[in-house]
């Protein structure tokens, strides 16, 4: 299971703060947490300051990659900015992420190609989102068929079916559960990934509605996801679904999980 550690974004206010402050401890802190967690990448987003994202990612992916060993996740919604930014990467990053809109897509596969970066692929298009577990397994489609075409590899492919909210349709979850045991099943050698947390926006005990989600995800096929890693309820739940799918074996990652204290006091 990869983990994308999601806590360097400046959606929230502590991260937003640290980066108009320029607070390099406070953001290497962020890094070393999540580090210490077992985040296998470090997602990093400024999204919040359109006006200056250049710059400021600029300024954040310098000081995260010099405080980790981890790669990054280069995260924006501006595919001019990740165009920017990918020659200042020293690993191989995830590029979060492509669409089938026109040109989103037109400008960033190149790069992706060029740097032979791994993609976080959103299953939606120009005017079109995938709503049901047919829509997003068509989309998914339409987004391995072109890359692949132009030479990236599947295993560098990472499908988010998107999540909604349970709070405005109750059929989000299994609409996005179906499609993941669909794309795992259909195509052979690619990911699939999700911002697990939007499921429960809008509702009471969202700690108890992600894990919850978490687990029947891992049951489909699910084999990344983009968490905060210091969440120790959330990444219990996580170790835990691994072991119970047989993906943990001889039970090793659960056991060095509960030795380091990040299984602690789960009830």
């Amino acid at each position: 299971m990869l983990i994308i550690g999601e806590r360097i974004n400046t959606s929230r206010k502590s991260i937003a703060k640290a980066v108009a402050d320029k607070d390099k401890d406070f953001i290497c802190n962020e890094v070393k947490i999540q580090e210490k967690a077992g985040a296998d990448y470090i997602d990093v987003n400024t999204g919040t300051f359109a006006d200056q994202e250049i710059k400021t990612l600029s300024w954040l992916v310098e000081i995260v990659q010099n405080n980790t060993k981890l790669p990054l996740c280069l995260d924006s919604a501006d595919p001019n900015v990740i165009k920017e930014i990918i020659p200042m990467l020293k690993k191989k990053p995830i590029v979060n992420s492509i669409t089938l809109e026109r040109k989103r897509f037109d400008i960033l596969l190149p790069i992706i190609i060029e740097k032979k970066c791994k993609v976080i692929c959103l299953c939606q298009g120009d005017g079109k989102v995938g709503q049901t577990a047919s829509e997003k397994l068509e989309l998914a489609g339409q987004l391995i068929q072109e890359l692949s075409q132009a030479g990236e590899n599947l295993d560098d492919i990472y499908i988010d079916p998107l999540v909604f909210s349970l709070a405005t349709d109750t059929g989000a979850a299994l609409n996005t559960l179906n499609a993941i045991k669909a794309i795992m099943q259909e195509y052979n050698g690619v990911h699939t990934i999700c911002g697990l947390t939007n499921i429960s926006y809008g509702l009471p005990e969202r700690k108890l509605i992600n894990s919850a989600f978490l687990i029947s995800a891992i049951m489909m096929g699910l084999d990344a996801v983009i968490i905060d890693p210091t969440n120790k309820q959330f990444f219990a739940s996580l170790k835990a679904a691994l072991l119970i799918n047989d993906k943990d074996h001889y039970a090793m990652e659960y056991i060095k999980a509960f030795r380091q204290g990040f299984l602690n006091n789960y009830f």
